[in-house]
């Protein structure tokens, strides 16, 4: 049985109602990806958070109104909130509350597939969970004192915490040794021109995954579809080996935790050759979108002149209430991942970006200079070779640094 839920958010003096609404909007899409329905939506206009019902006394009681009128078991709040307020909001409602953070960890929990995104999600549920036990506890504080009793409840408390810290040390440590593992990997692969893409959940990444490399990444009109990052060859004929990364999305106030364990698998953007920052250009929001991926891409020290902006969803161009946005810094692409369209001018400008680096040299090595052709095999990227009667004749892509070497043996 699908759950009733409320979406609830707070309009603060620097927010716009309208910017406000496409926030609780986005919110309401979260928890239909957790497989809630949204039955009701609240927003307040404060000119700061209550410090304890986070909305104020008056629009706690109109939510619980809201709450028994769609005859909700759940209320979701779009921001951050402390236990107290979760405890003050539950007292005033009757019913569960929880904030973003919880339910984008929910959402983390039922997509981690893979043994690293699980773990991560573990650590960011209990580094979540931690500060917020006394309020979980509380039925056993509630026994604490009298003869036999006396601080039962407090050691309960002090023993789970314990526990937890004990399994987040743990945790953590096998986040080192899956790290090393991936370390391990992108070194298996330092020949190749790795292609990473980013941006915010529903962009479009997977989709546009599939396109590049006729991969079967799961494609979905779902928030946070993809959460293992997913490496496979590009489908097209390049002049390097390429392979394309597929990477977990980005989203507004995306819950820290989350962020620092994530953060092995966005290591696959800072290591890669070029970013692909894929930017939902039909979304209203899309600006917003895009400064957070820059902020993201900051933080993770992402060199700015690797990156390249893909503007995905052209098709919806037509439909879109407001026009599509123009790519900026003359690097940019627009394009559909779903039909195709533009994907030609982005494999061109991957392909330049494969060729600043060095050259395509057609080369004839004699025989008689077989270290020469080794070492070719050794720095080059070699497309194609014909033995011929003096020589071995090459089709090669040369990193620029090792062009000397090679340049008396060009055809």
């Amino acid at each position: 049985m699908t759950e009733k839920v409320i979406a609830a958010g707070l309009v603060l003096p620097q927010l716009t109602r309208s910017v406000a609404e496409e926030h609780l909007e986005e919110l309401s899409k979260l928890i239909e990806t957790a497989g809630g329905e949204v039955a009701g939506r609240m927003l307040a206009k404060r000119p700061s958070p209550d410090p304890a019902t986070f909305i104020g006394s008056g629009k706690a009681e109109e939510l619980k109104r809201l709450a028994e009128e769609h005859k909700a078991t759940l209320i979701v709040f779009d921001d951050d909130l402390s236990p107290a307020q979760v405890r003050n909001l539950e007292k005033v409602t009757g019913i569960k509350v929880i904030d973003r953070s919880a339910l984008i960890l929910d959402i983390f929990v039922r997509r981690a597939r893979s043994r690293e995104a699980r773990t991560q999600v573990e650590l960011a549920q209990l580094e979540y969970m931690l500060p917020r036990l006394t309020r979980q506890w509380t039925h056993l504080e509630r026994q604490a004192g009298g003869i036999g009793t006396r601080g039962v409840g407090e050691t309960q408390l002090e023993l789970d915490r314990r526990i937890i810290r004990t399994r987040i040390a743990r945790l953590k440590d096998d986040l080192r040794h899956i790290e090393q593992t991936r370390v391990t990997q992108r070194k298996s692969r330092s020949g190749v021109f790795t292609v990473a893409l980013v941006g915010y959940t529903n962009a479009g990444k997977s989709t546009l995954f599939n396109r590049l490399t006729r991969g079967g990444a799961v494609s979905v009109d779902k928030l946070f579809a993809t959460l293992d990052s997913r490496t496979q060859r590009i489908a097209y004929d390049m002049p390097r080996e390429t392979v394309v990364v597929d990477t977990v999305g980005f989203i507004r106030k995306l819950p820290h935790h989350l962020v620092a364990s994530f953060r092995s698998t966005m290591e696959e953007a800072v290591a890669a050759d070029l970013v692909l920052h894929v930017i939902d250009g039909s979304h209203p929001q899309f600006e917003e979108q895009r400064t957070i991926g820059e902020q993201v891409l900051s933080d993770l020290g992402v060199d700015r002149s690797t990156i390249l902006e893909v503007y995905n969803k052209h098709d919806l161009a037509a439909t879109s209430q407001h026009w599509f946005p123009e790519p900026r810094h003359g690097n940019g692409v627009a394009v559909s991942a779903l039909t195709g369209n533009g994907i030609e001018r982005l494999l061109e400008l991957i392909r330049d970006r494969e060729l600043a680096g060095g050259e395509v040299m057609h080369l004839e090595i004699p025989h008689d200079e077989s270290r020469l052709a080794a070492r070719l095999h050794e720095v080059a990227e070699v497309h194609e070779q014909k033995q011929g009667e003096k020589g071995t004749r090459f089709t090669a892509w040369v990193p620029r640094e090792f062009v000397h070497l090679f340049a008396g043996r060009a055809l």
